[in-house]
């Protein structure tokens, strides 16, 4: 069975972001297609992909590389995602259905439990889960998808840390479902800008400079395990 470039590309962007592969170093195809267990074919087609994105470039002389952003386009990205989630939040509360209300509602009530009970392990794949969530509800294919590419090159980019007071975060995801549920683009703009401008203040830089880069991860790794992107 073949599989779709589209999955390859999702293994090869994951551990780009993962720091698998550290920024600046060749990505061949060969050494890429016995990795994931698959034909250079859908390699080729996923590194076009991750081109596009912005996660690889394509050098004279050497190929396809990981891309290494500038200190300017990585708060460039911060930036727009500031302005683009309280777009995406606005039109939610135009847009969304009961179903979204629904899974929003449940994520809001488990992230506001783990916050008063300091868990916090769960907190920000519940974070992550609630905001695309929250754009998916905005009904526009175009916003949605790109807001989980910024994301995408946003953990990439930056390592973020826990929220000095969880309960208050997870209040502003409260409010924000609210002025959504009435229908208040509003107020679910300007909440949404609060809550993202906060955020935004708990990253930093992952690369500040080329002395601080973490150590190389190595790429000496088994074959992934692709079975479970088959379908």
């Amino acid at each position: 069975m073949r599989i779709p470039a589209h999955s390859v590309c999702t293994a090869i962007r994951d551990d780009i972001v993962a720091g698998v592969y550290e920024r600046g170093s060749r990505l061949t195809e060969e050494l890429l297609a016995r990795r994931y267990g698959v034909s250079r074919v859908p390699v080729r087609e996923a590194l076009r992909t991750l081109e596009a994105e912005g996660f690889v470039v394509t050098r004279r002389h050497a190929g396809a590389c990981v891309a290494e952003p500038t200190e300017q386009e990585a708060s460039d990205l911060l930036e727009m995602r500031m302005l683009l989630e309280p777009l995406g939040a606005s039109r939610a509360a135009q847009r969304r259905t009961e179903a979204h209300l629904k899974v929003l509602r449940g994520l809001v009530r488990l992230g506001q439990e783990r916050a008063r009970r300091g868990n916090s392990e769960d907190l920000r794949s519940l974070g992550g889960w609630f905001h695309e969530t929250l754009t998916q509800s905005s009904g526009s294919h175009a916003l949605a998808s790109t807001l989980t590419q910024l994301r995408h090159k946003i953990a990439w980019m930056y390592a973020v840390e826990a929220p000095p007071n969880p309960v208050e975060s997870w209040a502003e995801h409260g409010a924000i479902v609210d002025a959504v549920a009435r229908g208040d683009s509003e107020r679910a703009r300007a909440v949404t800008a609060l809550h993202t401008e906060r955020a935004t203040l708990a990253h930093r830089l992952r690369f500040p400079g080329d002395g601080d880069r973490p150590d190389r991860v190595r790429t000496s790794q088994p074959p992934v395990n692709m079975m479970g992107l088959r379908h």
